[in-house]
């Protein structure tokens, strides 16, 4: 948001009344790390809440706010916050150990329900992110194929690596971003994310390809949906080509069903990276697919074949605390119906805001998959009827909701009791209830009357 729409805006002023701690807090940040944040996607202007506690869909800031949360620990959380069984689990363990610099039965039966859930999952790998995952499912490609080039799609997050550090809101071009090696990104090629006729052609044209990355339900959890047909082309281009195919399913895993996004279109890929909701809401990630490829980690395997092995260390990879959220997590998702109830609440809740925005005559939609949700926030104002809108009709255009309007409605979100992603989006848990959702459709309407107070939107 440009600070000149700081000034003598009614929504930050409501803003910032509300949130004098927040705001104390941030000022004491900005002295100890840069932009007073440690994460780039909680920039937020003027500042950003600070969290005291939170429970199930609701959490609490230090000024005693309570929200109605779509953040959900960056997606990490379908089961809601602090599930009383993870807790649990995670108190028990902490009694037994944090560390112990040794395997542990934890881990074992972690990669088990790993490889019962995930349709590719034939050997598992732990990390501790899933920035780790992705760079170490790019190795295993590199190292299996003996190529050197990766496609990408533009928009498509895989972490802060720099294999995956351009391209998603900027250079495009695939030019490096700063600290980068321009040899690195000569061999990453970036494709369309809605045109598969492109995508052919590039991987058609060279000959040391070792692997697509890929989003599977579209870019940053769908914010640029790609359908299944996308997929399935996609899926048959590598397979002939001989390239493997990842699906960076960090955010779809155990999300989009219980087989993440492979198992809910049917469509399985060669490796999967995994995180969030993998560890329970607690730090960890994995990669896991095809047995001969995970054997290029294999000790015995490369002796035995006469290669070298990948090297891969990791100080807390499978964690027991990260372990044990992980398999009583997992062992929930498995045995219930978490996933369909975030799903069924995620379309209820796209409806309800698109209700909103068509009684209020605001040219905006809710859009998304499963248990997501983005708002197209209509920069260019085409003519569109939020109930019937299709928002993969418009391809990048999406990108461009990421907006200083975008920003102010997330600000005046706050200030009537709702938190989400600044993309603007977000993610709803199992236990998100129907009182949730009546609550922040509310929200949207006050929220957009005071926009409309503020001069963002026509009366």
């Amino acid at each position: 948001m440009p600070d000149g729409s700081l000034t003598n805006s009614q929504v930050v002023a409501a803003y910032r009344q509300k949130t004098p701690k927040s705001a104390q807090l941030a000022q004491e940040a900005g002295s100890v790390f840069p932009s007073g944040i440690v994460h780039d996607s909680r920039r937020t202007l003027p500042y950003s809440i600070y969290v005291d506690r939170a429970e199930g869909s609701r959490k609490w800031d230090v000024d005693g706010n309570e929200y109605v949360d779509y953040y959900g620990g960056h997606g990490a959380l379908l089961l809601g916050h602090g599930h009383p069984d993870v807790v649990s689990a995670v108190q028990s363990q902490m009694a037994k150990g944090t560390h112990f610099g040794a395997c542990h039965d934890l881990e074992v039966r972690w990669g088990q329900l790993v490889k019962e859930m995930v349709p590719c999952a034939e050997r598992v790998r732990f990390t501790s992110s899933g920035t780790e995952a992705n760079l170490m499912a790019l190795r295993l490609a590199r190292g299996f194929t003996g190529k050197s080039k990766i496609v990408r799609f533009n928009g498509h997050f895989h972490g802060w690596h720099d294999h995956a550090a351009f391209g998603v809101t900027n250079h495009f071009d695939g030019t490096p971003t700063p600290g980068v090696l321009a040899e690195i990104a000569q061999n990453t090629l970036m494709a369309p994310p809605d045109s598969i006729d492109e995508t052919r052609r590039i991987i058609e044209g060279s000959d040391d390809i070792a692997a697509v990355i890929l989003e599977p339900t579209g870019s940053s959890w769908g914010q640029i949906p790609i359908g299944a047909e996308f997929l399935r082309e996609l899926r048959d281009i590598t397979q002939e080509r001989g390239v493997v195919l990842i699906f960076d399913e960090v955010v779809t895993g155990f999300r989009a069903s219980k087989g993440g996004a492979q198992g809910h279109f049917g469509i399985t890929p060669d490796l999967t990276s995994l995180a969030k909701i993998l560890a329970g809401g607690l730090p960890g990630g994995a990669v896991c697919g095809r047995a001969d490829i995970l054997e290029l980690l294999d000790f015995d395997v490369a002796l035995a074949k006469g290669f070298e092995k990948i090297g891969h260390q990791g100080t807390y990879n499978a964690n027991p605390l990260s372990a044990v959220a992980g398999i009583t997590a997992l062992e929930i998702i498995s045995s219930t119906d978490a996933c369909e109830r975030a799903n069924a609440q995620g379309t209820k809740l796209r409806g309800m805001f698109n209700e909103v925005f068509a009684s209020e005559g605001v040219k905006w939609t809710a859009y998304g998959q499963f248990s997501g949700f983005y708002f197209f926030l209509n920069p260019q104002g085409l003519d569109i009827d939020p109930l019937t809108f299709d928002a993969e009709s418009i391809g990048h255009e999406v990108l461009k909701s990421k907006s200083p309007l975008g920003e102010k409605l997330r600000l005046a979100l706050l200030v009537y009791g709702v938190d989400m992603a600044s993309k603007p989006g977000g993610s709803l848990s199992a236990v998100h209830s129907d009182a949730d959702l009546e609550h922040t459709a509310h929200a949207m309407r006050s929220a957009i009357g005071l926009m409309r107070e503020d001069g963002e939107l026509a009366a």
